[in-house]
């Protein structure tokens, strides 16, 4: 196995991103398909595509991949990003996740099959050295008690754990070094909550950095006991929004890798979500290391921590 910088576990998947024209439609209305290309499902997937696009070396865990044609297209995929995918074997006779994506005048809807790992545990146990080799993990918290052993392991290491979207009281976030919690996220697990209080709850519940994402609106970012600070998306037309999170996030990674401090992290990432939204299919053409850097040299903000 090559050397990684970058331990990324949780799910992958197989995916059809359908490119629709217009909005989507009503019930029983009808919209016209653009375009339509397969590609890969799974935050733990995505985030490892643009973190390879980035220039990371990355070692990617997670669910089994079946051995029927869309898991070996999908693992065909991620090894063409030079991504570690060594602990992702295709297994005959099993059916891996499945995703349908229609990406429709900057939003998204998905249907897929990812509620049956719950219900069957289909997924890798982590190798210890795996986590110990890595400079920066990536975690996807959809599977608890690996995500869990994972965040523990590395913060007894002194390694990085960046991870997404998990509620406020669960242990996982004692381990982890910076947790992006999405606007969506907030509305299906707590709406009725106060957003400044239901951060102040984050921001107590970690050491590390809480990073609230709502859209085009002004993100938040702070550490505990430290006041929020708020950061203004970039402007771009969206063609594909369904990696926009994932990118984040992958940014996110790739400021603790570089360590970065947290404005230079939060600007940089903060970039490369933005420019994978303007490309079809995003993740598959998210953008490098220096098309964020001329991106941020372009709006006069690459701060000055970047290098």
């Amino acid at each position: 196995m090559k050397p990684h910088d970058v331990y990324s576990y949780g799910v992958v998947s197989s995916s059809t991103l359908y490119s629709l024209r217009g909005a989507f439609p009503a019930p029983e209305g009808y919209a016209e398909i653009d375009d339509v290309r397969h590609t890969t499902g799974g935050e733990a997937a995505n985030s490892s595509i643009v973190l390879s696009r980035l220039g990371a070396q990355v070692r990617l865990d997670g669910n089994w991949l079946g051995a029927d044609k869309s898991g070996k297209r999908t693992k065909a995929l991620l090894s063409d990003y030079e991504i570690d995918t060594s602990r992702l074997p295709l297994r005959k006779g099993y059916k891996g996740v499945q995703e349908m994506v229609f990406a429709a005048q900057g939003t998204r809807t998905i249907f897929g099959t990812y509620s049956r790992l719950l219900e069957n545990a289909d997924w890798n146990t982590p190798q210890e050295d795996d986590i110990r080799q890595a400079k920066v993990i990536c975690l996807d918290p959809f599977f608890a008690q690996p995500a869990s052993q994972i965040a523990e392991i590395a913060f007894n290491a002194n390694i990085p754990v960046v991870t997404v979207d998990c509620q406020y009281d669960d242990p996982l976030l004692r381990h982890t070094s910076a947790v992006v919690i999405a606007e969506s996220f907030i509305r299906d697990n707590y709406p009725q909550r106060d957003p400044e209080d239901l951060f102040r709850e984050y921001q107590a519940a970690t050491s590390g950095l809480v990073i609230f994402t709502f859209g085009d609106a002004p993100l938040w970012y702070g550490k505990r006991d430290n006041d929020v600070v708020f950061f203004q998306p970039y402007s771009v037309d969206p063609v594909d929004t369904t990696g926009g999170g994932d990118s984040f996030r992958a940014g996110i990674v790739f400021g603790f890798l570089k360590g970065w401090g947290e404005d230079a992290t939060i600007e940089f990432a903060a970039a490369v979500g933005a420019l994978t939204c303007t490309r079809f299919p995003g993740v598959l053409n998210a953008p490098t290391c220096d098309e964020v850097f001329d991106f941020l040299a372009s709006h006069n903000c690459r701060s000055p921590g970047l290098s």
